[in-house]
């Protein structure tokens, strides 16, 4: 049976809600719903009365304040007849922009803490969202807009009366815009100055993405926007006076994916505080719309770039993160063959320049002087470097730039030298200002060398592959004598430099150098034969003496690979070795007084 209890005239609600009070209230009974209301003497039902409540006989103890429901009772009232925009933001960017704009249109702007504060700094009239709760932010401000009066404001369907009776039921007024975005946990936990495990679980949003979640799917009657680029058309469309339901969609999409980009880094970022693999189970990667790409791999094919904002990829350099200073717009086919050259001229650890060619490097060369490594680079096929990318991984100097501008093609020492993309990790100013001079369309980017230790992925159709990026380079692995005759100290210099630069050519891969120079390479043929009779036709007579490097084992070692490549005269071979037939390569080798290595690692590249 409910309880009743009297309620003393004039302004006793006031005094019955204060904090800390007890008092003799009215008329308090429990609906059937077990809903606590409260009748005042004038015959208004409040059922807003809320709070944690002891009995003890005609007297009631509440231990927190409220608003006085008098004053309740006006807000609800009016916040279900007017409009409502609910604004909660870290990122305070152009927030005066938005909240006069939406003041001006007759939005009457809710808002929580330090967005609060700072639109009234701006001079704008706002409501706090605990006059709307009757509710004060509580656990260090995790909780502030998690409430009925928020989320039923939020998500009720205008159309369903069954919503709007139940709103007016409870007191709770409609919002018609939902403005938020998020803690900026992102940039937390990839400072440079690192963040604790408990600084960053404080830095994972709860009630932002729950606003937003709410806006997003009730979109046909409220408006979210995650983003300050969408003030502008957001007032812009309020001004109108026709509803757009794709423009609510349109914003509906972004905040999902918003929100979906936020938590696929948290959870990246929770997998690595424990020690579970390198492989997740489960993997999200938010890619963001960098730019449209005139075409893709052929005319016919349209194409984007995404950045890949994963947290393993913050500072990891590469081509994806390249500054550019000069030239036509980047094509499908010029990001993948500068990350090839990048890739490849970053394993070097001498000066070096690299020349790619369709992915494969057709010209490498490491001096310390720069300008003869360019040289020789261009050398080592110029036809094929003619239209590719060249890459340092030095800084390109006036003296440089002059002679990547002027140097003529070996083929006949008149033509210039024409390339599509120049890289370096750094210019200097005279550098950059004579390779712009050298042509308007030349790409010339800036890149930092890329991080070790990533996972690699390639699509295929209905999935994805992932593996450990190939980062050994020649001096972490160790090169085995298998042939009677060891190597020279050169010699074995070669085969290392030869080593390294084959694990960035297509399989089946070959490459002959000397003197730390590819004087030629053979690469994507379906016998590996075919590629060593293509690498030697580029090397000419200077093959002789030069080491040979293998991408993998020579499955047949007389009257094939092996046998030929020791009678074309070269000096030593380097080969992962692991046929059933290596004994076979040996022979061979000692026969022709050949040194041969065995590495015991593979570079297939496909």
């Amino acid at each position: 049976m409910p309880l009743l209890l009297w309620f003393p005239p004039a302004a006793a609600v006031s005094t019955v809600f204060a904090a800390s009070s007890v008092t003799k209230v009215g008329h308090l009974h429990f609906s059937q719903s077990r809903r606590l209301y409260c009748r005042r003497p004038d015959g208004v039902s409040l059922p807003r009365f809320r709070g944690l409540f002891s009995f003890s006989g005609r007297r009631i103890i509440r231990p927190m304040a409220t608003a006085d429901p008098d004053t309740q009772t006006q807000t609800s009232s009016l916040s279900t007849a007017r409009k409502q925009a609910l604004i909660s933001l870290s990122d305070k960017k152009d927030l005066d922009l938005l909240g006069r704009g939406l003041q001006e249109l007759g939005y009457a702007i809710i808002s929580t803490g330090g967005t609060a504060k700072a639109l009234e700094q701006a001079g704008i009239k706002v409501t706090k969202v605990e006059e709307i709760t009757s509710f004060p932010e509580m656990l260090d401000g995790r909780v502030k807009t998690l409430h009925p009066n928020i989320h039923g404001g939020i998500l009720a369907r205008r159309n369903h009366d069954h919503h709007m009776e139940a709103l007016n039921e409870h007191g709770i007024g409609t919002f018609d815009i939902v403005v938020v975005n998020l803690y900026p946990f992102y940039s937390k936990v990839t400072s440079a100055s690192g963040v604790t495990f408990e600084d960053g679980i404080e830095n994972i949003d709860i009630g932002g993405p729950t606003l937003i979640r709410a806006a997003a799917k009730n979109h046909m009657d409220v408006l979210v926007v995650v983003d300050p680029k969408d003030y502008p058309s957001l007032l812009e469309f309020l001004q109108g006076k026709e509803d757009n339901q794709q423009f609510r969609r349109q914003l509906a999409w972004k905040a999902f994916q918003y929100v979906a980009s936020y938590d696929s880094a948290v959870s990246e970022w929770l997998w690595k505080q424990s020690p579970q693999g390198k492989f997740p189970p489960s993997l999200t990667v938010p890619l963001t719309m960098k730019c449209t790409l005139r075409y893709g791999e052929n005319p016919h094919q349209k194409a984007v770039f995404y950045d890949d904002k994963s947290l393993s990829l913050v500072n990891a350099g590469g081509i994806g993160t390249a500054i550019q200073h000069h030239g036509k717009e980047m094509s499908y086919n010029n990001y993948l063959d500068a990350d090839a050259a990048w890739n490849c001229v970053s394993d070097f650890q001498r000066p070096t320049c690299v020349i790619v060619k369709h992915t494969n490097p057709c010209g490498v060369a490491s001096r310390e002087d720069i300008l003869e490594a360019y040289r020789l680079a261009v050398k080592a096929d110029p036809v094929s470097a003619f239209g590719g990318i060249v890459a340092f991984n030095t800084i390109i100097d006036e003296d440089l730039a002059k002679e990547i501008r002027e140097f003529r093609s070996p083929t006949d020492g008149q033509t210039r030298m024409f390339y599509e993309i120049v890289i370096a990790p750094n210019y200097t100013e005279k550098g950059l200002e004579i390779l712009r001079g050298k042509s308007k369309n030349l790409r010339i980017l800036e890149a930092k060398r890329t991080q070790k230790g990533m996972l690699s992925f390639r699509q295929v159709s209905g999935g994805w592959l992932a593996q450990d990026s190939d980062d050994l380079t020649s001096g972490e692995i160790e090169f085995k004598v298998m042939s009677d005759r060891p190597p020279q100290a050169n010699e074995l210099s070669d085969a290392q430099f030869a080593w390294l630069c084959v694990k960035h050519v297509k399989s089946n891969a070959i490459v002959i150098a000397k003197n730390s120079c590819m004087l030629g390479m053979g690469s994507g043929q379906p016998n590996r034969l075919e590629s060593l009779r293509i690498a030697f036709r580029k090397a000419g007579d200077e093959a002789k003496g030069a080491a040979l490097a293998s991408d993998a084992f020579f499955p047949f070692a007389w009257n094939d690979a092996v046998e030929e490549a020791c009678q074309n005269g070269i000096g030593v071979i380097a080969e992962p070795g692991g046929s059933i037939r290596d004994v076979d390569a040996v022979d061979c080798c000692n026969k022709y007084g050949v040194s041969l290595l065995f590495t015991n690692i593979r570079h297939f590249r496909h």
